[in-house]
């Protein structure tokens, strides 16, 4: 499941980051927001009755150029936030968020992106009996993003500074258990941020490094997993297994292309071809469709030191039964141990609809 997402993120920074003496700045900021639940969906147009409320909180870890990769990216911050928001709805109830999360900086480090991943626990889920009209949510734990543009002022009096800005705030379980519909919030926030030790802050070390950099074409072998479950409440939820294998190139320090193809068995979608044939005659499903599929992918990894994001668009090329269209995307992060072995957790869907999320482990030869 999605949340294990979080737990992925959280042990990556403690072994990536390990704070060091002469750089150990870090700022806490608050903010309050106000917004709307965006209909992204018609079928959750009746849970969309007032304007969500809620508080971020956040602990940011300041970056200097110490290490070669912070100055490639100007000098981010990393850290983690917990997120409270009331849905204002009653059906769809409250939800309680942890993430970690990076801050990217751009115009002179006034305007400051934070992307934020992690966990969220929802106080009223789907039930068939008592909440049946929350089709959102078909479970407490959920997966959750959220995306912050703010334009960010630190330290203008005795380390208090102040921000404002948008924020996108998005959650699911990615198809984990049924219903799954989702919920994205589009809010305005406005907050407080306070760095410690101000008086102390070090220069930002300008980047040595050498700017030619030169790889040879790299093969990789991925094995990912997981459980989910088809938007029929009550069929049940199944494991998958993909194999992978694809080559990469860099381009540079920050980016490398890939090209690759995928097997899935996903158990998920044998049960459903089963249910549609017995439930469903007249939707001429024998029962007897083969549920393995087969893809290949173009996409692409951005390194951030040990870690890294991936984004791959892929196309079926064996997709003998017709489920949710040929074209899919999968979206997440590699964590590297050492110069080959990776473990990943990714995101596979078909345009916003999602399938599962991956849990991986791989070899880059």
């Amino acid at each position: 499941m999605k949340f294990y997402l979080t737990i992925f993120l959280t042990l990556c920074c403690g072994i990536l980051f390990s704070q060091d003496k002469k750089d150990n700045i870090f700022t806490l900021d608050a903010n309050l927001f106000y917004g709307t639940i965006l209909e992204h969906n018609p079928d959750i147009a009746h849970l969309i009755t007032d304007h969500p409320t809620g508080l971020i909180l956040s602990y940011n870890k300041k970056t200097y150029g110490f290490k070669d990769w912070e100055s490639r990216f100007n000098y981010p911050d990393w850290g983690f936030s917990f997120v409270y928001q009331d849905m204002k709805n009653y059906n769809l109830g409250e939800n309680y968020s942890l993430y970690a999360h990076y801050n990217f900086y751009f115009l002179k480090r006034n305007i400051n992106l934070r992307i934020g991943q992690g966990l969220a626990y929802n106080t009223n889920p789907y039930d068939k009996e008592t909440n049946f009209k929350n089709n959102a949510y078909g479970s407490h734990l959920l997966s959750t993003t959220y995306l912050m543009l703010n334009y960010k002022k630190e330290n203008i009096f005795i380390g208090f500074g102040l921000q404002a800005g948008i924020s996108v705030i998005h959650y699911s379980n990615a198809n984990f258990k049924a219903p799954n519909t989702s919920t994205n919030t589009f809010v305005f926030n406005v907050g407080t941020n306070y760095l410690f030790d101000y008086e102390n802050e070090p220069e930002y070390i300008p980047s040595t490094e050498d700017k030619k950099f030169k790889e040879k074409v790299k093969y990789n072998f991925a094995f990912r997993s997981g459980v989910n479950e088809s938007d029929i409440i009550g069929v049940g939820q199944f494991p998958f297994y993909i194999v992978s294998a694809y080559a990469d190139k860099r381009l540079n320090r920050k980016s490398a292309i890939q090209v690759g193809t995928d097997v899935f068995f996903s158990k998920f979608l044998e049960e459903l071809i089963y249910f549609y044939s017995v439930a469903f005659p007249e939707l001429d499903v024998s029962g007897d469709e083969d549920w393995k599929r087969v893809g290949v992918f173009v996409g692409h990894e951005l390194f951030i030191n040990k870690m890294s994001i991936i984004t791959q668009l892929g196309y079926y090329i064996y997709y003998p039964y017709d489920f949710e269209g040929r074209v899919y995307n999968r979206v997440g992060l590699k964590r590297y141990f050492g110069d080959k072995f990776f473990g990943a957790i990714t995101l596979k869907s078909h345009g916003a609809k999602a399938e599962g999320v991956e849990f991986g482990i791989g070899v880059r030869l």
